[in-house]
């Protein structure tokens, strides 16, 4: 294994405050940042390592900061630190037309007085760089470059950045693998890399597996932070949610695709139970898995008052799930996607379908994502992805959304052996769960979506309702 010389970094002190008029502009304006709505107050510096010198034609600088943000002051809670985030920073000292996108600023002080900073995703001589170091496993500062020497990594790839930026960034080189870079991130075994490689270890055709990895071993943590995934490019797939889309407006059947799909969560769910065991959920498990549904209803109706009619009915949907449990009635729980929709699909040419985006909803606490839960979390989601694709595209298709639903649900039984439909309480749950969470969301974020799970909330409501 090669190491890569280890370069002088620009962490001294005057860097990040240097950085800061400028990123307290360019940050919050980013997809991936997840403060939006609160100003950002500062910018605290958790680690920088120098990839490439920066007194050099091009510098690249790798930044983990912290980002500062007022509160809404809540009596006994203990201030949060602020989110971190990974930047990469190329150094320029002028940009060329072609890089003109990525501009973050001119510094005037600091180690990079002078120079102009951007976002190093946007220059291939950048992203070759990080490419390079996953190749020879390099060493670094704090940051490790690691990966799986089954998949050796051929150099000379050509990158290009992925447009389509959503909670991460993405870059492909070659067609032949996708670089996945965490934004928001924190210590610890990040899902999207750990469920990866036990499902390629279980040999599941369905998940990519990893050929190499990014880390950041500090010295006052206990835990690294994993920082990017390097997997094989699937050439050719389709993007689930833009294929479903497609063929509901060309009107064709989309329950040949929706049933295969089913099968493909079954094959990866039962992949995971091989390699992490299950455990049950009994009365007391299920009580508090209650209770928190109840608290985040409760929670967004507070936020949304066209949510509010709706609650006592959806309510009782969690009640019907609590009074089993207390009956005595128990069930399975184990490692699962944790944030499934038609958008982490990949359909291949073939007509085989691949599972991607193992990080779960990035919101939630990290120890959260990977606690074992029931499989019909995944499946809800599914299912809740179904009614969407339906009211996304020309007038609303509530039949289509409907024959996808049970084509998957079907295609999930043919596998596991069991439908998740025969759990019907169980599911409506998660189901109303998923809602309520997607009515908060489109009304903060995208209003002229909220009528989507609206009409589902009306309707679970009335399924809800003795």
């Amino acid at each position: 294994m090669s190491e890569a010389v280890t370069h002088p970094t620009t962490a001294e002190a005057g860097l990040v405050a240097s950085l800061e008029p400028l990123l307290r502009e360019w940050v919050p304006r980013q997809r991936w940042f997840a403060g939006k709505g609160r100003p950002v107050t500062g910018f605290s510096l958790v680690a920088a390592t120098d990839l490439l010198p920066s007194g050099g034609t091009l510098g690249l600088v790798h930044l983990l900061v912290r980002a500062h943000q007022p509160e809404a002051p809540i009596q006994g809670a203990v201030p949060h630190p602020g989110d971190c985030y990974q930047l990469l920073i190329g150094v320029r000292e002028a940009l060329p037309p072609r890089l003109a996108p990525a501009l973050i600023g001119h510094v005037t002080d600091g180690p990079l007085a002078g120079r102009t900073v951007y976002e190093a995703l946007y220059d291939p001589r950048a992203t070759t760089v990080l490419l390079e170091a996953l190749r020879t496993r390099a060493r670094i500062g704090a940051l490790r470059f690691d990966g799986d020497p089954r998949q050796p990594i051929r150099d000379e790839l050509v990158p290009r950045r992925v447009t389509a930026e959503q909670s991460n960034s993405s870059v492909v080189y070659g067609d032949t693998f996708i670089l996945k870079l965490l934004r928001r991130v924190v210590p610890g075994t990040n899902p999207d890399l750990e469920l990866p490689l036990l499902l390629s270890h279980e040999r599941c055709p369905r998940v990519p597996a990893p050929a190499g990895w990014l880390l950041a071993h500090l010295d006052d943590l206990d835990e690294p932070y994993v920082l990017a995934v390097l997997q094989p490019y699937l050439r050719g797939a389709s993007d689930g949610w833009e294929l479903a889309l497609r063929e509901l407006a060309k009107g064709e059947d989309f329950t040949p695709d929706a049933r295969a799909l089913g099968r493909a969560t079954a094959e990866v769910h039962t992949a995971l139970a091989r390699a992490l065991p299950p455990i049950t959920l009994g009365h007391t498990q299920i009580r508090l898995l209650v209770g928190g549904m109840a608290e985040r209803l409760e929670a967004a109706a507070q936020a949304v008052p066209a949510l509010r009619p709706y609650a006592p009915a959806l309510h009782s949907a969690f009640e019907a799930l609590a009074d089993l449990a207390a009956e005595g009635r128990a069930w399975t729980a184990q490692r699962i996607h944790g944030d499934l929709h038609l958008g982490q699909c990949l359909r291949a040419p073939s007509g085989d379908w691949s599972l991607i985006d193992f990080e779960g909803e990035p919101s939630r606490p990290l120890a959260e994502r990977r606690m074992p839960q029931p499989v019909v979390r995944d499946i809800a989601g599914m299912l809740r992805s179904f009614d969407y694709a339906a009211h996304s595209a020309g007038p609303p298709a509530p039949r289509w959304a409907t024959a996808c639903r049970a084509a998957y649900c079907s295609g999930y039984a043919e596998v596991a052996g069991h439908d998740p439909r025969t759990e019907p309480v169980l599911l409506r749950a998660y189901e109303t769960d998923k809602a309520v969470y997607e009515v908060l969301y489109e009304a903060r974020h995208r209003p002229d979506w909220l009528p989507v799970p609206m009409a589902a909330i009306r309707r679970l409501a009335a399924d809800a309702t003795p």
